[in-house]
């Protein structure tokens, strides 16, 4: 896959950054990386706290039209593994907390916004907004779990080395994908799930209950299986995980 990266040194946000780009080739991969982002923003309202020049900011576009709209978050599962895969090989303990937070034990390393638009013709574009705690020594926010890469290891890691690592896992997965092999990438994603087995204490609008998680399904919902053995459905936001 051909990938044109963008280098920015101050952007607002670099998935608005590639809402504003001129289309490309559907074998094309764009990435938008920045030093510093003016409104980095989380799922919903969420901001991301990032040090200027300490951690990975980017935003990756591609244009997966033969994915099935109904199928799309296999997308998601993609561009998790490749998170996933490249951190294994600094630390262990790294897990994925639905739909697509990379976690450390208890703490969060990244998190990833993904925008999608939908055509006659199926899925128009993907683009992953991509926030890495690398380098950053402290984090400030009222954040509840951040940790970075460096607190971790002791050492600053070389970030665009690291990028490119990202970015080539991500393109294994992707073509996983476009081969037609959703089961596979929904396995391994199962594998790498976040308290993927026993009972955890999660809250809906009911309340809090504990549940164990049977699957994510390829659509995103999440289903759990409560004490009493009732089976749950959720998208994303109708349940969180409630934290020890």
């Amino acid at each position: 896959m051909k990938t044109n990266i963008i280098r920015l040194q101050t952007v607002d946000s670099t998935n608005r950054y590639l809402h504003d780009c001129p289309p490309v080739g559907e074998e094309e991969m764009t990435v938008a990386v920045a030093d510093y982002q003016t409104a980095g923003r989380g799922q919903g309202t969420n901001t991301w706290e990032s040090e200027a020049g300490a951690n990975l900011l980017f935003s990756l576009m591609v244009h997966p039209c033969w994915m099935p709209v109904g199928r799309q978050f296999l997308l998601s599962m993609a561009g998790a593994l490749a998170l996933k895969e490249t951190l294994d090989t600094y630390n262990d303990f790294v897990t994925l907390k639905w739909p697509n937070d990379v976690y450390w034990r208890d703490s969060k390393l990244s998190g990833t916004l993904i925008e999608t638009t939908v055509n006659s013709r199926g899925i128009g574009r993907c683009i992953f907004g991509i926030g890495l705690n690398v380098n950053q020594r402290e984090f400030r926010s009222d954040a509840p779990n951040p940790v970075s890469l460096y607190q971790l290891l002791g050492r600053e890691i070389d970030r665009e080395h690291l990028l490119h690592e990202i970015l080539h896992a991500f393109e294994h997965y992707y073509e996983l994908l476009r081969q037609g092999r959703y089961g596979e990438v929904s396995q391994r994603y199962h594998e790498a799930l976040y308290r993927r087995s026993g009972f955890y204490r999660y809250r809906d609008k009911d309340g809090e209950f504990e549940g164990a998680i049977v699957e994510v399904e390829d659509d995103g919902h999440l289903i759990l299986r409560d004490r009493e053995g009732s089976i749950r459905s959720y998208a994303f936001k109708e349940v969180e995980f409630v934290r020890s």
